[in-house]
């Protein structure tokens, strides 16, 4: 039996007032969130936001991994704000909801599922939905255009986004808050209503990005439809922990029992090294961008493969053991970022943001236009240390539904190859 929404209150009065409360405090607070810089959101976070949602009925539930609190310590509390674009100058509407734990999860575990709802009428498709802690320091003073990946996340309310009646869970009872699962882990369909079917198809990962410069005409066109490699042969018993057998991109297809529509869910099954890298292979690969296909065979048919990339490092810095570790330090450091921040359809570090930022490093600043472009500002990338932007539009499918593509110009042919050479003669790029 379909459990009953969040909201006993929906009638035209109670959105009403709700929305008349949050047109008094944007009238109270007229100085609000300046033109946001996203970049503080792709530099590593050890506790990165990551909120999750769920339709049920005429609410949008919000969910999300918390550490445990201290004893003593405030409840944590969502500042949640809506806007029209990720650059309006004022916010459709704010409001401050505190966040409960999950019925049913464990109260002594050390991370838990809080949750907090809005109601849906107030989240139409084409905003975005700025989901922070908030600080209570900060209450009355207007949000800083700096964004903390710690604190602050903006989810794209698409209409599949607000329309879906389920989350994911992983074995332990938390929200799957990323789009990757590791090899070996179990992953459950939590559905408000009726519980629907589970199906699966698994799909080819897809190929790393080109370089910057290159001509997209010139490239052999990319296949309509991707080409299925397997799927399940029937649906998956209700409330079992699904096991992906193979690592892969799979689309998960949930719902069709009663009349329900059906949702696809993209899922990408990595090594269970990852975000980070154990085996040579796993090591070896990112250096695509830094080296020549023999080189990276020498390096992976080596006797010792650790030592012959140890080698490939010291040479690169020019001898010196000190800087050759810190070449490595930070290298692997920006793979596993772009891995958790830019992982969809293919690992992170392999999509066109990946590859800006493993080579470039972070950017300086970054815009969402309300076209829904992105631009990244690098503040000395230039040959002569001149400003450099990066434009990436969005792509998206139902398998890569956040995939962005590079706009590829001639002119990054000499500054890439210029960021590249730093990277393998004694220099650290910037």
């Amino acid at each position: 039996m379909k459990r009953k929404a969040i909201y006993d209150k929906t009638g035209p009065r109670f959105w009403v007032a709700l929305l008349l409360a949050g047109l008094t405090s944007l009238a109270a607070s007229p100085h609000w969130l300046a033109t946001p810089d996203f970049a503080g959101l792709y530099r590593p976070a050890p506790d990165r936001l990551r909120p999750v949602v769920r339709r049920e009925g005429d609410s949008l539930r919000i969910f999300l991994n918390r550490p445990a609190p201290t004893p003593g310590s405030a409840a944590t509390r969502l500042r949640l704000t809506s806007w029209a674009t990720y650059e309006a100058k004022q916010p459709l509407w704010q409001e401050i909801r505190a966040a409960r734990p999950y019925p049913g999860s464990n109260p002594a575990a050390p991370v838990q599922v809080l949750t907090a709802a809005v109601g849906a009428a107030l989240l139409p498709a084409g905003t975005v939905l700025q989901v922070s802690l908030e600080k209570p320091s900060l209450t009355n003073q207007p949000p800083s255009p700096d964004q903390d990946a710690a604190t602050t996340a903006w989810l794209r309310l698409t209409p599949e986004l607000l329309s879906r009646p389920f989350v994911l869970l992983d074995s332990t009872g938390l929200v799957l808050d990323r789009p990757y699962l590791n090899a070996g882990e179990g992953v459950a369909v939590a559905t408000y209503g009726p519980v629907q079917p589970v199906r699966w198809r698994r799909y080819p990962t897809g190929t790393p990005a080109l370089p910057p410069f290159t001509d997209p005409r010139s490239q052999a066109a990319a296949p309509r439809t991707l080409g299925i490699i397997d799927s399940s042969a029937a649906p998956v018993p209700a409330g079992s922990l699904l096991r992906l057998p193979s690592q892969g991109l799979y689309a998960l297809k949930v719902g069709g029992a009663g009349g329900e529509p059906r949702h696809t869910v993209p899922l990408l099954v990595v090594p269970a090294s990852f975000p980070g890298q154990s085996t040579a292979p796993e090591v070896i690969e990112p250096l695509l961008y830094l080296t020549t296909a023999a080189e990276r065979q020498a390096l992976l048919k080596a006797a010792d493969p650790k030592r012959a990339i140890d080698r490939f490092w010291l040479d690169a810095a020019g001898g010196d053991q000190v800087r050759g570790r810190e070449m490595i330090r930070r290298y692997y450091s920006r793979v596993t970022t772009a891995n958790e921040v830019f992982t969809g359809h293919k690992a992170g570090w392999l999509t066109d943001r990946g590859l800006l930022y493993v080579v470039l490093g972070p950017p300086q600043s970054v815009r969402r236009l309300p076209s829904g472009e992105e631009r990244w500002h690098y503040d000395q990338a230039g040959r002569q240390g001149e400003a450099v932007a990066f434009t990436f539009r969005p792509r998206p499918s139902t398998l890569a539904p956040d995939n962005y593509e590079l706009v590829r110009r001639p002119e990054y042919e000499m500054l890439w190859y210029a960021a590249v050479e730093q990277w393998r003669t004694r220099m650290t790029a910037r």
